[in-house]
């Protein structure tokens, strides 16, 4: 049996009737319309408190322009994860906590309907080229994933039978669990779709300068009691303190429709804390027709120009096809081959606090889907804080 999530999708995904909470919870402003803004506010609204999203943009699904939600890998893992560990031990042990309740309710997204919400479960496989005995930080993790209730999670290699990996490739040891994958441009259209169906307000438009210097006059206009910054790498322009800064990423997108080579369902990884130059392998299967392949992790590269023929492009897809020589038969994906996006990363990783009226949603790196909804949840607690025991009162009756 599935493990079951703290939040009850009867109540999540059917929209609340609005007498139920418009005359008793204050409205809450969300900045950001993305994985994390989406998610957080689904909480809130499922919570009792009416919603206004404010994003420069909202999901796109034209062309390879995208929302860095939506170019994500978006394969959830265990901290730490594929793109990087992390450097703030407080951040890490909270990552965990919120990755498993992300972790709950993904698996509860992709029983209740796959197709719609974008969310599947599907076989991961991490492996290493060192053994995993060498290495304290995968040994505690390891440790502390077998000791989680993550589905069928196995360490041995057998899971990489039958695969089509080249075993001449500094594979040691790996390990395999059931793990959410998610499809991100239907992922994101049915999360707006959702808060929208449960009474959000989504406006577009954008904030500069100080945020907590014009948070009264950003509560007066919007009506609001509390904000949600969950503005990702715009959280450097709005005065807050951010450390955010860009760790640019890009993958190919190749057919993964059985044509041109076996069709690969499990998504297969080296982590970037075995590789010395943060260029690692990253395979998963994206929908029901497309692979994608990765990929790389340069901090501070803030441009978006990469294309097929720059030299870490090349290097990327020669990576992939030694690990798994079938993708040298693999093709393109026409219209939409390449993906690079600016994932948000925050020196000292993940912030999820309070400023004033204010409640901090930010800096998730490449694991902001892994994390979204655990991190949605502490929003929810800091912003009963925020309006006070009443509304914390009004909360634990619904």
């Amino acid at each position: 049996m599935a493990p079951q999530p703290h939040i009850r999708l009867w109540e999540d995904i059917t929209p609340l009737p609005k007498p139920l909470w418009e005359p008793t919870l204050p409205r809450v402003l969300v900045i950001g319309g993305g994985v994390s803004g989406l998610v957080t506010s689904w909480v809130l609204l499922d919570a009792g408190y009416p919603v206004t999203i404010l994003a420069s943009e909202y999901a796109i699904f034209t062309g390879s322009r995208r929302l860095t939600s939506q170019i994500a890998g978006a394969l959830w893992e265990y901290p730490p994860a594929v793109c990087g560990a992390h450097t703030d031990p407080i951040s890490l042990q909270s990552s965990k906590r919120w990755c498993m309740e992300s972790y709950h309710c993904y698996s509860a997204l992709a029983a209740f309907d796959s197709a719609a919400t974008g969310v599947s479960m599907k076989t991961s496989i991490a492996c290493f080229p060192h053994p995993i005995a060498e290495d304290p930080v995968q040994v505690a993790k390891v440790a502390e994933m077998t000791a989680t209730d993550i589905q069928d999670f196995r360490r041995d290699n057998g899971a990489l039978q039958n695969v089509g990996v080249n075993m001449d490739f500094p594979i040691h040891e790996c390990y395999s669990h059931l793990a959410p994958v998610i499809d991100t441009d239907r992922a994101m259209a049915w999360l707006a779709s959702l808060v929208k169906s449960k009474g959000a307000t989504m406006l577009i438009g954008t904030i500069s300068g100080d945020l907590i210097q014009q948070e009264k006059a950003l509560l007066t206009r919007f009506s609001a009691a509390a904000i949600v910054n969950a503005s990702g790498l715009g959280s450097r322009g709005l005065g807050t303190g951010s450390t955010c800064y860009p760790l640019r990423g890009a993958l190919l997108r190749v057919r993964n429709d059985g044509t041109d080579f076996p069709k690969l369902t499990a998504a297969l990884s080296i982590s970037a804390d075995s590789s010395e130059d943060n260029e690692i392998v990253f395979l998963v299967p994206r929908g029901e027709d497309t692979l994608l392949l990765g990929g790389l992790a340069q901090p501070n590269e803030a441009s978006l120009d990469l294309t097929l023929d720059s030299p870490v492009i090349k290097r990327m897809r020669e990576r992939c096809e030694k690990f798994l020589p079938v993708l040298k038969k693999a093709k393109l994906v026409e219209g939409y081959p390449l993906a690079q996006g600016l994932r948000p990363f925050r020196k000292g990783n993940v912030r999820v606090a309070r400023q004033s009226r204010t409640v901090h949603n930010y800096g998730h790196g490449g694991s902001g889907w892994s994390l979204a909804f655990g991190c949605a949840l502490d929003v929810k607690s800091l912003i009963g804080e925020v309006v006070g025991i009443e509304g914390e009162r009004v909360m634990s009756k619904l």
